[in-house]
């Protein structure tokens, strides 16, 4: 969730959505997004919404777990009014942030109002993030016990030069604690990682991948390390104090996350996440790459109902003022017009596996997919049962794919 906020339209204080909102809306899935906007330090390459204690400013984060709440009855009111069709939560997912610096039994406060609110589809998927240093055992038998399904835990590597290069706090020997709590608890564990990081070795890389695989996870998650301005990262750049992260380096590491991952038994379902079954892929995720509705609750948080986008003022002093007042907390919103839904849909299920039928495309555009298939970007065979996927170096240059096919 990056911290800078778009620029549209002026948004409603009652919240209410377009009547447009509430077409074929039985049809999608509901997930709900809770964003938990605090962390102990800010990392050097993050550009997300989050606060350390001493950037809050007027406002406690022992009372933020009661406004999340009051969003959720304040956005079940608005899909209500507004006419969109009364469905239970496929997913839950809290982000942030460290959303475990609370304590366990605020996150199970918001879950419980989100159930209370919404209810929860028999299957629902609940998962939370992690950082390894934020939990241990009791804290996530607690959330599995409330009914937490799900816990995505940030790695991002195994070499402590590394780490101390992103100013991750963790002990990499805490990752196999941590791992074996979470699967004692019975909930699946995703591990996260990141790629290119300033001054890391293809060697390094193959150090994280080595102790990804010793943890025997059911998901992974791999980004390559993106250098967003504004960040402390960005100026040590700039100022020839880190080296820029290469292009070719991370396109290796990438391919050998693949190949590595694939003798696993894991197979790829999005460009950067592989899961070794199909239900262990993050549904969360995947309802957004295949256009689903969701709310997003929290300062800065992003939702997205029907072709109405909108997202919530950044501070959590402003979101708490707007919460207080009963109103509602968007910052601005717009709504999508025809041909960006589509440049939408295309590049959204581009990314995935089994995401995009090649029917679903116009004429003049499936007549390019000859094109991509020579070029080794679009999996021939795929392509002739009328899927679109991408191979590896298709997934490699994805965007470029997208360009050609809008």
């Amino acid at each position: 969730m990056p911290s800078i906020l778009p620029v549209g339209d002026p948004a409603p204080a009652d919240g209410l959505l377009p009547a447009e909102g509430a077409a074929s809306s039985a049809t999608r899935d509901l997930g709900l997004y809770v964003h938990v906007p605090f962390c102990r330090v800010r990392c050097g390459y993050c550009d997300f919404n989050t606060y350390t204690a001493t950037e809050l400013r007027g406002v406690k984060q022992s009372d933020y777990s009661g406004q999340a709440v009051a969003e959720m009855r304040f956005g079940a009111e608005v899909l209500r009014a507004s006419g969109v069709a009364d469905r239970a939560l496929s997913t839950v997912f809290f982000g942030g942030g460290t959303p475990t610096l609370l304590p366990s039994a605020q996150l199970v406060q918001m879950l419980h109002a989100a159930r209370d609110t919404w209810g929860f589809a028999p299957d629902a998927e609940i998962t939370t993030e992690a950082n390894p240093d934020s939990v241990d055992a009791r804290y996530l038998g607690e959330l599995a016990e409330a009914g937490f399904t799900r816990v995505s835990f940030g790695m991002q590597s195994a070499v402590p030069s590394v780490l101390a290069t992103l100013e991750r706090t963790h002990d990499p020997e805490r990752i196999p604690l941590v791992v074996r709590w979470a699967k004692e608890a019975g909930l699946e564990v995703s591990l996260d990682l990141i790629y290119g990081t300033p001054g890391e070795t293809l060697d390094d890389w193959s150090r994280s991948l080595d102790a990804v695989l010793e943890n025997e996870p059911g998901h992974v998650s791999a980004y390559a390390l993106i250098v967003e301005e504004g960040t402390k990262l960005a100026r040590q750049i700039r100022s020839g104090e880190v080296a820029e992260p290469s292009d070719d380096l991370q396109a290796d590491m990438y391919g050998l996350a693949d190949a590595r991952l694939a003798d696993a038994g894991f197979q790829w379902y999005e460009v950067s996440n592989w899961a070794r079954t199909p239900d262990q892929r993050s549904r969360h995720n995947l309802g957004y790459w295949l256009g689903h509705d969701w709310w997003g609750i929290g300062p800065g948080s992003h939702s997205y109902v029907g072709d109405t986008r909108w997202w919530n003022v950044k501070h959590p002093a402003a979101y708490a003022q707007r919460i207080a007042a009963g109103e509602s907390p968007a910052a601005g919103r717009e709504t999508i017009d025809a041909e960006t839904r589509e440049l939408e849909r295309i590049l959204l299920l581009a990314r995935v596996r089994d995401g995009l039928g090649l029917r679903s495309l116009a004429p003049e555009f499936r007549q390019e997919v000859a094109g991509l298939i020579a070029d080794g970007l679009v999996d021939g065979p795929a392509a002739l049962r009328g899927s679109l996927v991408l191979t590896l170096s298709g997934r490699l240059l994805a965007d470029a794919v997208v360009r050609r096919l809008t």
